[in-house]
């Protein structure tokens, strides 16, 4: 598969079957993460692996808890605490693997390095025949002191990127893309 097929091919994936993903794969997924560039090559991430469906659903109900009493209103507030009330959403999405990315080290620019290995990660695991999903209810819990005690992550580490992978249970429907706004300078 080429660069472009990736990019064009990956989706986000919401649906998985309850197959593992095999540790050798996840492992070719993180050593993709590390290929990304990161600001004065500081490469501030680790990767926490999360595959205990238990824990998975205690984050979540916690998650979405933390969610609504933290939400502000917006475009789409209403669509979020409908889902974030029903008991049976999971946020993760029953996904057998979760993978966060947390910056490791202070730094001005860990958040956007984070997020280039995400992206890494996301297109490898469409390489690997996988789906993924960046996992936006997850984030603010996961950054929070008791967020960070569940996952045993030290204090002064920064939860980034909680992205889910797993086998797709169906192919996601491509989704319109607007035309890029291009201002040209010269």
């Amino acid at each position: 598969m080429n660069i472009d097929q990736a990019i064009s091919g990956r989706r986000s994936t919401r649906e998985y079957t309850t197959e593992a993903v095999d540790e050798k794969i996840i492992r070719r997924l993180i050593n993709a993460a590390v290929l990304a560039p990161s600001a004065v090559n500081q490469q501030p991430w680790t990767f926490t692996v999360i595959r205990d469906q238990e824990l998975l659903d205690r984050i979540s109900r916690e998650a979405k808890a933390y969610m609504l009493a933290t939400m502000s209103a917006g475009p789409h507030s209403g669509h979020f605490h409908g889902l974030l009330t029903d008991e049976d959403f999971q946020i993760f999405y029953h996904a057998p693997v979760l993978i966060l990315i947390s910056g490791n080290m202070p730094g001005q620019w860990i958040v956007e390095d984070c997020s280039l290995a995400a992206e890494n990660l996301m297109l490898a695991a469409y390489a690997e025949g996988l789906g993924s999903c960046w996992i936006g209810f997850a984030q603010g819990f996961l950054n929070t002191p008791q967020g960070k005690k569940t996952l045993g992550l030290p204090a002064e580490w920064t939860p980034v990127a909680p992205i889910i992978v797993g086998y797709p249970e169906t192919s996601p429907v491509p989704v319109a893309h607007r035309e890029p706004v291009i201002r040209w300078m010269g």
